[in-house]
């Protein structure tokens, strides 16, 4: 075995190594949408809760009107409202594209009221 029979070997490895490295950059994007789309339906949760409590002296009707419309201004659906005496329960859902995996929701709820 001559030194000239090693020719080539560190340009296979690098090519696998940059495929590896670009299957972990990958990953790590999608994980990272998933994580941003969760606080984004968390934080759309938590004002909608709030805006529909703040509405909630005009009915029930209203109140959850209030609520969608802001779930529906931050990019999101509405999937519950439920008033408790004076506290308002909302869920929220945020569709996230995921590449290969799909179109997932990342869903979150928040509960607003009187202290």
């Amino acid at each position: 075995m001559t030194a000239h029979d090693d020719d080539g070997y560190a340009t296979i490895l690098a090519a696998f190594a940059l495929a590896a490295l670009l299957v972990v950059v990958i990953a790590v994007v999608h994980v990272g949408s998933a994580v941003s789309s969760r606080h984004r339906a968390q934080s759309a949760a938590d004002l909608s809760a709030l805006a529909a409590a703040g509405a909630l002296d005009r009915g029930v009707a209203d109140a959850c009107s209030a609520g969608e419309l802001v779930v529906n201004r931050m990019g999101g659906d509405m999937i519950g409202c439920v008033v408790e005496d004076w506290d308002v329960v909302v869920e929220v859902s945020i569709s996230v594209e995921l590449g290969v995996f799909g179109q997932r929701d990342a869903v979150a709820s928040a509960r607003a009221g009187p202290a």
